[in-house]
């Protein structure tokens, strides 16, 4: 467990592992212990590295509200602080979907591979005008003692709703409670949540002038769970990427948590991918990004 300084701010940064290095970038409110299944499917062939993003997990309150560029930069900043200044594969789920493409966008000779686990789509976002309200409803539920007497027991509803699986082991029950008991996660929840339009937005201007690297590998990886208009905004955003798209199932939307070795198997399959895109003659196949 180490904290480095980003921006003046310290956040809680894991590395574990060996060999090429794979970052994972967790959903709106997760922590870096939502991906413990999937590390002991990577750690024997990958260096893993797992942060929480500011008012996440055990990192610090966010210094500005989160931008698509600047989040990619955060993985940047990460990754350098760890001495890791080579191409890695980026892992986002849901909301850290749009982060992970705009590494890969804005630092493509940073990025090995790209796998998308459910994330968020959203093909019309409309920003929000300002973060006021979700800082005063953060400030209200605080000082009430919200998070206090109802966080894990919030956070404990949140992952039933998003597996399918019934008692598989869950992270240590002290530590849930040392990050979701603190007002500092619900703030920086309600934070990101409000600037998820924004977010949004500003990716899809990133796709307008910013292309994927040729031959990139990219897998969409996503969870229908049953619902067949999720399954065709996922697809559409395969497409989008020039991407392989591929189901987890049965699973939730904590696709991590009910099926870690489909997401492994994901990020294990990039250099195989990569070493695939090279024909009989020595040439690279480009992707071509675009439906």
């Amino acid at each position: 467990m180490t904290f480095v300084r980003i921006g003046g701010v310290p956040h809680h940064v894991v590395a574990e592992g060996s060999g090429p290095v794979c970052v994972l970038s967790a959903g709106l409110g997760m922590s870096w212990f939502d991906w413990d299944p999937v590390v002991p499917h990577l750690a024997p062939y990958r260096t893993v590295v797992r942060f929480d993003r500011p008012g996440h997990g055990l990192s610090a309150p966010a210094a500005a509200p989160p931008t698509a560029a600047g989040e990619a930069d955060r993985i940047a900043a990460v990754l350098d602080a760890l001495g890791h200044r080579g191409p890695a594969v980026v892992v986002g789920h849901s909301i850290a979907g749009f982060h992970a493409e705009a590494f890969a966008r804005l630092h493509p000779e940073r990025t090995a591979g790209l796998v998308l686990v459910d994330s968020s789509v959203e093909e019309d976002p409309r920003p929000a005008r300002t973060t006021a309200p979700a800082r005063a409803l953060g400030a209200v539920l605080a000082a009430a003692g919200l998070p206090a007497a109802l966080g894990p027991a919030a956070r404990g509803l949140a992952v039933r709703a998003g597996t399918v699986r019934r008692g598989a082991p869950g992270p240590d029950p002290a530590l849930v409670r040392r990050v979701y008991r603190t007002s500092r996660v619900l703030r920086g929840t309600l934070l990101e949540n409000a600037r998820y339009g924004a977010v949004a937005a500003e990716l899809l201007a990133l796709r307008e002038d910013h292309p994927l690297p040729p031959g990139l590998p990219v897998t969409v990886l996503a969870a229908p769970d049953g619902s067949a208009r999720w399954e065709r905004r996922q697809r559409a955003l395969a497409r989008r990427l020039g991407a392989r798209y591929e189901t987890a199932e049965p699973s939730g939307h904590l696709v991590m948590r009910d099926r870690p070795d489909t997401v492994a198997r994901a990020v294990l399959d990039v250099r195989s991918r990569q070493e695939g895109a090279v024909d009989a003659r020595g040439d690279v196949r480009s992707g071509q990004e675009g439906a």
